[in-house]
């Protein structure tokens, strides 16, 4: 049985390999990857919920579908470049944070995308791109009935905090007591509760309280940092 030594592969040259893909394949491999590309970015700009959209991270993800599937279609011709292609993908860094959590998963459908058509599997490459999108899409419809918001109270006196608990509990459905602050000029509750999109009615009474400085209600992506 013959083995395979370092020189063969030496010998190998890259122009050689990359016959196995003909200019044709690599051309559909490119084009349908950007397809793909542009129906990531249609998906991910129909289905954001953030406050600030980025069409640049919208564009990026076109990018990395296509980069990808040329790496791979690169490191699939040649042992010696695939190994330099990873020694040169491991120096690279990202500096950018992600904020919105969704956006992973974008990023990871990109790359998913780019690799499996740069490996020639294209039927899994259009059929679980359409079938990703549309779950995505389904369950992006679906909104969550209360959102989550933080209510920040200064008040003066015992009797003020139990006056506005009262309301709060008459009031909102879930609620959670995050801080409680005491200081020389008052009292500060920062409670989370849980509220339809166009119910704050209850702030106007705890506003009305006797011995409520202030009352402020803001919304938030429900992650509260102490």
């Amino acid at each position: 049985m013959a083995t395979l030594t370092f020189n063969d592969i030496l010998s190998s040259s890259i122009v050689d390999n990359i016959t196995n893909f003909s200019l044709t394949d690599m051309a559909i491999a490119m084009i349908l990857s950007f397809i793909i590309g542009l129906f990531i970015y249609y998906v991910y700009k129909k289905t954001f919920s953030g406050v600030m959209y980025s069409s640049g991270f919208g564009v990026s993800l076109i990018a990395m579908a296509v980069v990808t599937t040329m790496i791979i279609i690169a490191i699939s011709s040649n042992i010696i470049l695939s190994l330099g292609m990873v020694g040169a993908l491991s120096i690279v860094r990202f500096r950018s944070a992600v904020k919105e959590p969704m956006d992973i998963a974008y990023l990871f459908w990109a790359i998913s995308a780019g690799i499996v058509t740069g490996a020639g599997l294209i039927p899994l490459a259009v059929f679980g791109s359409v079938f990703i999108g549309i779950i995505l899409m389904i369950f992006s419809v679906r909104k969550p009935t209360d959102q989550p918001y933080i209510l920040v109270v200064d008040f003066d006196g015992d009797k003020a905090e139990t006056a506005v608990m009262d309301i709060i509990k008459s009031s909102v459905k879930k609620h959670v007591l995050r801080s409680k602050t005491l200081s020389g000029v008052g009292t500060e509750l920062t409670i989370e509760v849980r509220l339809p999109d166009s119910e704050s009615k209850f702030l106007n009474k705890i506003s009305e309280t006797s011995g409520v400085k202030s009352a402020v209600l803001v919304s938030y992506n429900g992650e509260y940092v102490t």
